[in-house]
This record gives structure tokens, C-alpha cells and sequence, in this order.
């Protein structure tokens, strides 16, 4: 029994979770998140991306989508529901093999419905590791979150 119990650990401590806590096979897609806001977001389709490290460059381009915050709550009985409302912003992700969680530098370049830039800025962030299933699963990837604000101003974060 002794033995069974070590194993127990054993295992746990191998794949990082607990009995309490399973973890899944849920995944972390890796890249650069983009949410876009004001302004832009009325103007921008789609999103280019150009992120740089250890003296070489990968392209993401991703269409933007609508963005939404929780709307009303309405209940009947037990059940409640809540829509989602437009917010006027838009967002997108931009898959980026082999993105390290270190410093990168991203030309991060809005495009309108034909193509044509709408705004191109140029910053460093530090893409996080993200953990799907908490901590104690592991790390499932780095992602980079960028906001462009309605006067043009892009951050991290």
C-alpha cells in the first residue's frame, strides 16, 4: 500500500498536478493579442504583425473581430443568461511559433477593408507564459497582449 501511495506522488509531481486539481490537455495558442479601441477600431480590418527576437522576424496577420462586454443579466427561475453587447472596439490574435517569454520587438501595423495601413508602431514587450489549468499544470505558452488606444497610443498589456 506504502508503495502505491509513493506512486501517487510520484506521478503528481511528474505531471505537476494533484488529485485535487487534474489537469487537462487544453493548450495555449502562442502570439500577440491585439485589442483595438476608439477611433482605429472603426477604421482597421485586420491586423500584421511583425515580432523579432535573437536577429530574426515572424509575421502574423489576423482579421479583426468585434469586441463585447457582458450586457443585462436577465433570470427566470434558476436559470440566468447574459448577452453580450458590442463595445465599438475590435480585437484579434496572431499565432507566433516559437515565441520566447523574453523581450521582443513587434511592428504591429493596422490595416483597412482594402489593405492600406491605418496606423504602424513599433514597441518592445515581454510576451508571459500562460497556464491554462493553473500553476501547479505547467506553463502552456507565451502570449503578448498589445491595446491600441482610440489616439493611436499602442501599449502592452
Amino acid at each position: 500500500m506504502h508503495r502505491l501511495a509513493w506512486l501517487a506522488v510520484a506521478g503528481a509531481l511528474i505531471t505537476g498536478c494533484s488529485p485535487d486539481a487534474p489537469c487537462t490537455l487544453i493548450g495555449t495558442p502562442v502570439g500577440v493579442s491585439v485589442n483595438v479601441k476608439g477611433p482605429p477600431a472603426g477604421r482597421a480590418a485586420a491586423t500584421s504583425m511583425e515580432v523579432c527576437w535573437d536577429g530574426a522576424c515572424k509575421t502574423a496577420r489576423a482579421e479583426l473581430m468585434p469586441s463585447t462586454r457582458p450586457g443585462k443579466e436577465t433570470c427566470s427561475g434558476d436559470t440566468c443568461s447574459m448577452s453580450a453587447v458590442p463595445d465599438g472596439g475590435k480585437h484579434a490574435f496572431g499565432d507566433v511559433p516559437g515565441l520566447p517569454d523574453r523581450p521582443v520587438r513587434v511592428r504591429l501595423t493596422l490595416l483597412d477593408a482594402e489593405g492600406e495601413p491605418v496606423l504602424e508602431r513599433t514597441l518592445d514587450v515581454t510576451p508571459r507564459l500562460r497556464y491554462p489549468n493553473g500553476p501547479e499544470c505547467g506553463a502552456g505558452g507565451p502570449q503578448a497582449v498589445l491595446t491600441v488606444e482610440g489616439d493611436g497610443v499602442v501599449r502592452e498589456g
